[in-house]
């Protein structure tokens, strides 16, 4: 299991991608959310995450390896009948106590050169180490509360159903998230929730909390992924007012946080 340094900095192929109002229609039903949510973002660039993720890492390592965090910076949502180019590059490397995280940048622009979004995708790879931290990392986007109250709290429940829903209208079909016995080969408790399928929910939840119904106003969202979240769970919400918009973090069932450092920005 090991990390390749030249893979660094160097952008991917870009990947076209026409978006249909049929694809928002199923990411929306998938994430119980409305339409055009801010996380349909991840849909055109997922075909370009795994090759820079493996410009980087062997394939031993990716065994290893699960969503840590992901922060999404949008310029201009999406609507059906965009055509879209996105390009994914490994900016980053970085050695953490029992393993190592690897910084993934993306950029979506029109089919005329109109930027639409960027995101930033860490992942972590458990047990896999590195010498070097070299790079760049994501944007901060750290959660201070100061003791004060949340201005509110919103539930959902993760339906069982919800991973094999995702994965068909996102293209994440891995393993972890639809494979009990897989998810328990790689030391998990079980199959578990894909974290933007949560963040989807979670973004949900603070709009809800902040009585807020246009989606397209969100121009940030970003989380960090604590904990697994497993179908049957309830994804509780918990939200607080912070500068440009809301800051939240999301516990399960058992008051576990699974969602932490959450950030919501508005237009």
């Amino acid at each position: 299991m090991s990390f390749a340094l030249d893979g660094l900095g160097v952008p991917g192929t870009p990947h076209p991608h026409v978006v249909t109002a049929e694809a928002l229609q199923s990411y929306a039903d998938a994430t119980d959310d409305v339409v055009a949510g801010p996380v349909f973002a991840i849909v055109p660039v997922w075909q370009s995450i795994a090759p820079a993720s493996r410009s980087v890492a062997s394939e031993e390592a990716r065994a290893r390896v699960v969503h840590y965090a992901h922060d999404i910076h949008v310029q201009r949502p999406i609507e059906a009948g965009m055509r879209l180019v996105s390009v994914a590059t490994p900016v980053g490397l970085f050695g953490r106590p029992n393993g190592a995280s690897l910084v993934i940048r993306t950029e979506t622009r029109t089919a005329a050169g109109e930027r639409v979004n960027e995101q930033y995708v860490t992942e972590f790879f458990r047990g896999v180490e590195t010498a070097s931290s070299v790079g760049h990392r994501a944007p901060a986007h750290r959660l201070e509360t100061n003791g004060a109250e949340p201005l509110g709290e919103v539930g959902y429940r993760v339906a069982d159903d919800q991973t094999a829903r995702y994965a068909a209208a996102s293209g994440d079909d891995f393993a972890i998230h639809l494979d009990d016995d897989f998810a328990r080969s790689v030391g998990l408790a079980g199959r578990i929730v894909h974290g933007l399928c949560a963040l989807a929910l979670a973004g949900r939840a603070v709009l809800e909390a902040a009585e807020l119904e246009d989606p397209t106003r969100v121009t940030r969202l970003a989380v960090r992924f604590s904990a697994p979240l497993f179908p049957g769970d309830t994804l509780t919400t918990k939200v607080w007012a912070a500068e440009k918009g809301f800051g939240f973090e999301a516990v399960d069932g058992d008051g576990s946080t699974v969602l932490n450092d959450g950030r919501l920005e508005l237009r």
